[in-house]
């Protein structure tokens, strides 16, 4: 029996995450050859293709799909045999900013993944908009944040692109004779000015019909029918549905999702621990939501 190399693991993921040799190359610091015959010889070990290469495209066979999740899967135990028979626990505390869609969508798979690993550590978690977040983390108050936005942040340690979708009730009608109602948060809020802006674009008349605080209330409030909102497609309760084009409503522009903190290799390893982990579901939650 073969015995698979943890190395090459680590290369896989690289480049499923990143979506490119070129990626996976910048990631785990080989050249893109290197990457390259990596995953060859891993192609040659399992005796089957992982990739179907189309140009630039690359997308996993069935068995790389599989393959994928063992490599996580054996990545994971790695990790923690290694936490777990170190001489010198991992521990103190750890503030991450979250936006409202993060803390109710990937966030407890971090928690999870952390925790498992790093038991004698502790996680705060803060919750807020993205603009209060970075300037929370300007001030030293957070270690690390994931925020929505136009650009990268200049604090940004990750960043990768996520659309932005209407979301409504099945029975959702444009009508002509009146103003689209949005259920948004109240200002400054990334979503409700993409959608305006959107609107404006399409010389749509609009008006709010109802301004919520926080997420649940957003919700609740679409659900009613009392307007039609913007997030991301990985935030789509049950019950409510993501509104295409048939519909009448503009086209949005993307947001770029960002790990935002201080620059790498903080004298507290604590906060690289999380920061490698928030990547790694990030990078796969991305990918699934795409």
């Amino acid at each position: 029996m073969q015995t698979l190399d943890l190395a090459i693991m680590r290369t896989l993921l690289a480049v499923v995450e990143s979506g490119s040799f070129a990626g996976a190359a910048r990631r785990i610091g080989r050249s893109e050859s290197a990457v390259s015959l990596q995953l060859k010889r891993l192609e040659e070990q399992v005796g089957t293709a992982l990739f179907l290469r189309t140009g630039k495209q690359m997308t996993l066979t069935s068995s790389g799909t599989t393959l994928v999740g063992y490599a996580r899967r054996l990545l994971e135990l790695n990790d923690e045999a290694l936490s777990a028979t170190s001489q010198g626990s991992i521990d103190g505390t750890v503030t991450l900013g979250v936006p409202h869609d993060i803390a109710e969508t990937w966030l407890p798979a971090v928690m999870a993944g952390f925790r498992r690993s790093h038991p004698a550590a502790n996680l705060k978690v803060v919750e807020s908009r993205s603009a209060i977040l970075l300037s929370r983390l300007a001030d030293d108050q957070i270690d690390l944040a994931v925020v929505f936005s136009a650009t990268k942040p200049e604090s940004a340690l990750w960043s990768a692109a996520l659309p932005m979708v209407w979301i409504g009730r099945n029975d959702f009608a444009l009508k002509n004779n009146e103003p689209l109602r949005l259920a948004a948060f109240d200002p400054p809020c990334f979503f409700r000015a993409a959608a305006i802006a959107s609107l404006d674009g399409a010389d749509i008349d609009w008006s709010i019909g109802h301004a919520s605080s926080t997420l649940p209330d957003l919700w609740s409030a679409v659900n009613l029918g009392l307007g039609i909102a913007v997030r991301t497609p990985a935030a789509v309760p049950a019950g409510l549905a993501v509104l295409d084009g048939a519909c009448g409503l503009p086209d949005l522009p993307p947001l770029i999702v960002s790990l935002c903190g201080r620059a790498a290799g903080s004298k507290r390893p604590i906060i690289d621990r999380l920061r490698a982990i928030l990547e790694d579901c990030l990078s796969v939650s991305i990918h699934a939501a795409t």
